[in-house]
C-alpha cells in the first residue's frame, strides 16, 4: 500500500497558502511519501495550480488532485489544464475528478445536478480522449458534441481517478478510469463494497486492476486522547456527512461518522489500522493530518509529531 498526505489551502492569504503548500510537498518528498493529494476546495485555491506549484519544488513524488469537480469546466478545458500541469511535473500528475455534491453544483454553481452519474460517464468519454494523446478530440454522446483539435499531448501516461461512492459510479470508475478516490469509507466498506464492484467492472472492460485511494484523518495521540481526536474530527470535518452520497456509503461499513473513520492513537494503533486498510484492498492511503491540542502551538506540535510518525510507518508498507 502506497501512503500519501493531503495538502490543501485551509487558512491564510493566497501567498502564504502557496508557500505552505510548496513546503508541504517538499517535506513529503523528503520524508519518502508516495503522493501528495490536493483537495479542490470549492471556495479556495485551484488544485491544479497547486500541483504546478508543487512540481517546481519536487522531483519524484506523485501529485494528485482529490478531486476536481467535473461540472465546473468543460472536459477539454480540464484536459488542457491537466496536461499542462502534467508536463510541468514531468509526468507526475494523477488527475482525480468527481461529480461533487448537490450543494456545490446546484446551490453554489447554479448548474443542473439531476443525473450526475450519466453526466460523469459522458464527461469521461471526452476527457479520456483528450488526455490520451489524440490530435483531435472527436466525441458525440448524450451530453457533448466535441470536435476539438488538441496540440498538447501527455508527456507520460496520465492516470485519471474518479471519486466513486455508490455502485453505479464505481462501475463507471472501473470501466473508464484507473481507479477511485474515496472519503468516508472504512475498511469494511472498502473490502465488501468498493473493491469487488470496481474490480469487476475493470475486469469486464479489460482494464488493469484499479487503484483504490482512501482518504482518512490521522492523529498521533495517547490512548486516553482518542475520543478527543474523534470529537475534533467530527467538529472540523463532519460537514460532508450531510451528503446523501456519504450517508449511503456509510451504510456499507461500521463507521457512522468521520470520527469513527479517524485513525487515532499511538504508533502501534496507527500501524495496525493502516494494516487493516491494506488488507481491505486499499492501494493508496491518503492521510489527512489531524492535530490535537489547545492553542496554535500545541496544534502545530501535534501535527509535526503525527506527520513524523506517519512517515516512519509509511516506510514499513513499501
Amino acid at each position: 500500500m502506497r501512503i500519501g498526505v493531503m495538502s490543501g489551502p485551509e487558512r491564510g492569504d493566497a501567498a502564504h497558502k502557496a508557500d505552505r503548500m510548496a513546503e508541504d510537498a517538499r517535506w513529503a518528498e523528503e520524508a519518502g511519501f508516495d503522493t501528495v493529494w490536493v483537495p479542490q476546495v470549492p471556495t479556495d485555491f485551484d488544485a491544479l495550480t497547486a500541483v504546478t506549484l508543487m512540481a517546481q519544488v519536487t522531483s519524484r513524488i506523485e501529485l494528485g488532485t482529490a478531486v476536481v469537480p467535473v461540472h465546473a469546466q468543460h472536459p477539454v478545458a480540464l484536459a488542457r489544464q491537466a496536461l499542462s500541469a502534467h508536463a510541468v511535473a514531468g509526468g507526475r500528475l494523477a488527475l482525480g475528478v468527481g461529480a461533487s455534491h448537490h450543494w456545490i453544483v446546484r446551490d453554489m454553481l447554479g448548474l443542473p445536478y439531476e443525473k450526475p452519474a450519466a453526466y460523469t460517464r459522458a464527461y469521461l468519454e471526452v476527457l479520456n480522449a483528450a488526455v490520451g494523446g489524440a490530435a483531435s478530440v472527436d466525441v458525440d454522446n448524450d451530453v457533448f458534441r466535441v470536435h476539438n483539435p488538441l496540440g498538447i499531448g501527455p508527456v507520460a501516461p496520465l492516470p485519471v481517478l474518479l471519486a466513486a461512492l455508490g455502485p453505479v459510479m464505481l462501475r463507471i470508475a472501473g470501466a473508464l478510469t484507473d481507479g477511485t478516490v474515496l472519503w468516508m469509507a472504512d475498511e469494511r466498506t472498502v473490502a465488501d463494497h468498493v473493491v469487488p464492484t470496481i474490480t469487476k467492472a475493470a475486469q469486464e472492460a479489460g482494464r488493469a486492476a484499479p487503484r483504490v485511494v482512501a482518504g482518512v484523518p490521522v492523529c498521533l495521540c495517547a490512548p486516553h486522547e482518542v475520543d478527543a481526536a474523534r470529537e475534533r474530527a467530527n467538529r472540523i470535518l463532519g460537514e460532508a456527512e450531510v451528503s446523501p452520497n456519504y450517508q449511503r456509503l456509510l451504510e456499507h461499513g461500521d463507521a457512522r461518522d468521520v470520527g469513527d473513520l479517524t485513525v487515532a492513537g499511538d504508533e502501534r494503533a496507527l500501524r495496525d489500522r493502516f494494516g487493516r486498510f491494506a488488507d481491505a484492498g486499499v492501494t493508496d492511503l491518503s492521510v489527512r493530518l489531524l492535530p490535537l491540542g489547545d492553542g496554535r502551538d500545541e496544534l502545530i506540535a501535534s501535527k509535526l509529531r503525527t506527520r513524523a510518525a506517519v512517515a516512519a510507518i509509511a516506510a514499513e508498507f513499501r
